[in-house]
């Protein structure tokens, strides 16, 4: 409740503050504008550069293509191995909830 009663007390004083200071307000946001349209802008040209970049049939490096291989069957089976446990401390930990229940 008490923050609740802060989020009104805040919006409330942001009001008051945007209607005391609009013109410092309008004068800052005039300055914001052309720096968020050059960064939005730099973001925008490095992801449609790093997306077409993608898209050319040039071969990609084999450290890239290795990155994505699939696991070694020694990984799996340590992986497999590893569920299993955590499915057989999952079980002794509901049979232990089941007796503190009761």
């Amino acid at each position: 409740m008490m923050v609740f009663l802060g989020g009104i007390a805040a919006a409330f004083l942001g009001i008051v503050g945007m209607l005391v200071f609009l013109p410092y307000f309008l004068h800052l946001l005039a300055g914001a504008i052309p720096l968020m349209l050059i960064l939005g802008g730099g973001l925008a040209a490095y992801l449609g550069y790093d997306e077409a970049k993608d898209k050319l049939p040039f071969p990609k490096k084999k450290d890239e293509q290795d990155d994505f291989a699939s696991p070694a069957k020694d990984d799996l089976a340590k992986y497999k191995e590893e569920a299993e446990r955590y499915k057989q401390e999952a079980e002794r930990l509901k049979e232990e909830l089941e007796k503190s229940k009761s």
